[in-house]
């Protein structure tokens, strides 16, 4: 949906990679912009512009960064888009990526479009699209020992290098196979071209609607990614007796150790992700855009007719 500006007592939220010294100008920069177009600025506080200005004020120790903000936007790479995520979670305010990473495949935006991009912001031009997540529940012995969540995938891993880790993997209450493997991904279609694609997952456009179980390093006859229902509950079993033992990570960011006889679960996530969208570009072009595909010869805008950029 795209929104209307001039809306009085608007606020946004501004999220950049702290170690980044690009990122501290493009934060600095943006909220100039902002508060000169009467738009309020929140940052965290060791994110603060130094000197201070005029209009952004850091938020305080015991409030919710993003509640009662419009857009939480977001300076750096995916990684620190994933922790805007943490930071917006449960407010459904959508986040707005700006990359100054590598890939930023979560990104909308580049570094030299960020006056456009402000602009588009003041001006509430853009539309939000929803993009699934994980709910994950770790089980000791029946006991509940962890719940966690993720927006790209959870991963079970070995904890060790020396020794592999024993799993059994199930979907929907019913066993599958036993792996001996370095870990399991059990992704989003978000999460398709991070570390499920590193494992050699398939790449499934955002708006498929479906969970991914992708094995790591499995010595198995059987050992393919799965692609299932996104009402399907997909679990992770550390076989008990085994010598090798695991740890869950969620987003690459989130750990909890898993000792011999853990179960993991995910299932779809109530809380989506809600990401700003700046541009209509199909899935298609931004895998090309971010991959650097190579597309030479492609005749099909000459017989569609269409003069539309792969990029």
């Amino acid at each position: 949906m795209t929104g209307r500006s001039g809306r009085t007592g608007r606020q946004v939220l501004l999220v950049g990679h702290t170690g980044r010294e690009e990122a501290r100008v493009a934060v600095r920069g943006a909220a100039q912009r902002l508060t000169a177009a009467g738009v309020g600025v929140r940052v965290l506080p060791d994110e603060a512009p130094e000197p201070a200005l005029p209009g952004v004020r850091p938020v305080g120790p015991d409030e919710d960064p993003a509640a009662g903000c419009e857009l939480v936007v977001v300076f750096g790479g995916d990684g620190t888009l994933l922790r805007a995520a943490e930071i917006a979670r449960g407010t459904r305010v959508p986040l707005l990526g700006v990359n100054l990473g590598h890939v930023g495949f979560l990104a909308e935006a580049e570094p030299d479009r960020i006056d456009d991009t402000v602009d588009r912001v003041v001006a509430q031009d853009y539309t939000v699209e929803e993009r699934m997540t994980l709910d994950v529940t770790v089980t000791v012995d029946g006991a509940v020992v962890a719940r966690n969540w993720a927006v790209n995938e959870a991963s079970v891993e070995k904890a060790s290098r020396e020794r592999m880790l024993e799993v059994v993997v199930e979907v929907d209450g019913r066993p599958l196979s036993r792996w001996g493997c370095d870990g399991v991904v059990l992704a989003t279609p978000t999460g398709s071209t991070a570390y499920a694609f590193s494992a050699g997952g398939p790449v499934v456009w955002p708006e498929v609607a479906a969970l991914l179980m992708v094995p790591i390093s499995a010595h198995a006859l059987f050992a393919r990614p799965l692609v299932v229902s996104p009402d399907s509950v997909l679990a992770v079993e550390v076989v008990p007796r085994t010598e090798g033992a695991g740890v869950l990570w969620c987003d690459g960011r989130r750990a909890a150790d898993l000792p011999s006889g853990a179960r993991i679960e995910a299932r779809r996530g109530d809380q989506p992700v809600r990401l700003a969208r700046l541009h209509a570009a199909p899935f298609t072009d931004r895998l090309v855009a971010k991959f650097d595909l190579p597309v030479m010869g492609w005749r099909g805008a000459r017989r569609s007719g269409s003069d539309r950029p792969l990029h």
